[in-house]
């Protein structure tokens, strides 16, 4: 072999970038054209954008509250609406959208006339678990997308939306932490990325990522105990206690959807968050976190339901519709399965 050259069990010292990724997959599909690259790449630039203004957010003025609410009656956090406002310009322009829809806004957002309307649509939570935000502690960036079913060349519609999570074609998280991470799938395994701030590239870390068939963490807020059924009730003393036929599994719970999630999907166990007396409807949004989260425990090899029916094939209402949710492996969710049905 000659100096320099790569034989076929070794790997290049550069590593593969999140954009070579996403070109291989392309040459892969001969009627592609770029259009999903591109909004790819749009979306990866905002992730970069939010997770520099992360990383010093104390030193920048751009910690605490705005003094408003957003359309779920929660208080917005300055970073919140930074990470919004960074997705919307850096996608807006790029004529491969032609409308998004934000946890932090109440309507869907167009895409303004002078663009060029794209053939995809956009929809994120564009900075979940912003309660950690003041305490330093892990948070992230949920998105999915779907094609447009509106005319093409037309400004998208509420109806372009409100489409099912079995329609996604792609789906991903950004875990801002002790290191950047992305993960996402186009539905068939989960690849993930870390990104090197001295490089500036998000390089493949974690191939075909597949979660455990069974784990041993539960994650859930068990301070709302008292308000759950007797169903999770039940569950939750059961999979904490010991018996014949299994450990105990242990608690971990960050309090930010995309955080617990990502272990979840990397050590396997459950991810938790049922409804309650305060969330008759459960808590999490349908669109901007439990769909794209869905998509990608699925695309692992996982399970998710909302207790009563795969989330994939919930068929939203409204933009901001919440849902209950139960993720993980998939032994695990049928374990909590037959004490909901019970």
């Amino acid at each position: 072999m000659t100096v320099g050259s790569i034989g076929p069990a070794e790997v290049s010292p550069i590593g593969t970038t999140l954009e070579r990724h996403l070109l291989d997959r392309q040459r892969r599909m001969p009627e592609a054209t770029g259009d999903f690259t591109g909004l790819f790449q749009q979306i990866t630039l905002a992730s970069k954008i939010i997770a520099s203004r992360v990383s010093k957010a104390g030193l920048s003025g751009i910690l605490g509250l705005t003094g408003k609410t957003n359309v779920q009656g929660e208080a917005v956090q300055k970073l919140d609406m930074f990470a919004n406002n960074t997705i919307v310009s850096t996608v807006e322009a790029g004529g491969h959208v032609c409308v998004m829809g934000s946890e932090e806004i109440e309507q869907p957002i167009p895409v303004p006339i002078q663009y060029p309307q794209g053939k995809y649509v956009l929809q994120f939570d564009p900075l979940d678990g912003s309660g950690n935000i003041d305490i330093n502690a892990s948070i992230g960036t949920i998105f999915s997308i779907h094609r447009r079913i509106s005319p093409d060349g037309t400004p998208g519609t509420l109806e372009d939306l409100l489409q099912p999570g079995r329609d996604i074609i792609a789906a991903g998280y950004v875990v801002y932490g002790s290191s950047n991470m992305l993960v996402y799938s186009t539905g068939v395994g989960a690849d993930g990325f870390t990104y090197d701030p001295g490089v500036g590239e998000f390089f493949l870390s974690h191939p075909d990522i597949r979660i455990p068939d069974r784990g041993a963490i539960y994650s859930i807020n068990e301070g709302n105990y008292h308000n759950w059924d007797e169903h999770i009730q039940r569950w939750v003393d059961w999979i904490k206690t010991p018996n014949e036929n299994k450990k105990a599994y242990r608690l971990r719970y960050i309090g930010a959807m995309v955080a617990d999630l990502h272990r979840t999907l990397l050590r396997g166990g459950i991810f938790a968050y049922p409804q309650d007396v305060k969330n008759r409807k459960g808590k999490l949004r349908l669109l901007y976190e439990a769909n794209p989260m869905a998509f990608l425990v699925e695309a692992a090899g996982g399970a998710a339901s909302d207790g009563k029916n795969r989330i994939l094939d919930i068929k939203p209402k409204e933009l901001h519709q919440r849902t209950p949710v139960f993720m993980g492996s998939p032994s695990d969710v049928a374990d909590l399965l037959r004490f909901v049905g019970d």
